[in-house]
């Protein structure tokens, strides 16, 4: 991809879920999602507490606590509370999928993951890899900071 049609709206759709990561209120990562199906942003999420739970991600020592919803599975459970669906939309996320959330990804029938930052473990990546999900790795260059 080199300047296509394609790649502007992916990098757009990647500066919205940075943006929209910001508003997490976690302090270890700020994790942004889009997802988008026929060209229309159909859901959106960020790292977070359940709703009705304290906004506060980490513990006293900094870990952050179990019940932290990811930005992909906000984004999804979204849609699943919605009358949309995921069937072949493709996700926009700030950092690749751990592999609790890419089972999400795969079972709500998204085929495209567009990351900007691999997550630590790529365990995700390659078992979305094996499912037949098509995943673009996008860093964002410093110029759309």
């Amino acid at each position: 991809m080199n300047g296509t049609k394609q790649e502007k709206y992916d990098r757009a759709y990647l500066r919205m879920a940075r943006e929209w990561g910001k508003l997490s209120h976690c302090k270890r990562k700020q994790v942004g999602a889009i997802i988008v199906k026929d060209r229309m942003i159909i859901s959106d999420g960020y790292n977070g507490t359940p709703t009705g739970f304290e906004n506060y991600c980490e513990d006293e020592e900094g870990y952050t606590k179990w019940y932290v919803l990811h930005a992909e599975a906000n984004a999804i459970l979204k849609v699943a509370s919605s009358t949309q669906s995921c069937q072949g939309a493709t996700l926009y996320i700030t950092l690749s999928p751990c592999r609790e959330c890419s089972k999400l990804i795969h079972q709500s029938g998204i085929k495209r993951v567009v990351y900007q930052t691999a997550y630590k473990d790529d365990s995700g990546l390659r078992f979305l890899e094996r499912a037949g999900v098509v995943i673009d790795h996008l860093p964002i260059l410093e110029e759309m900071a």
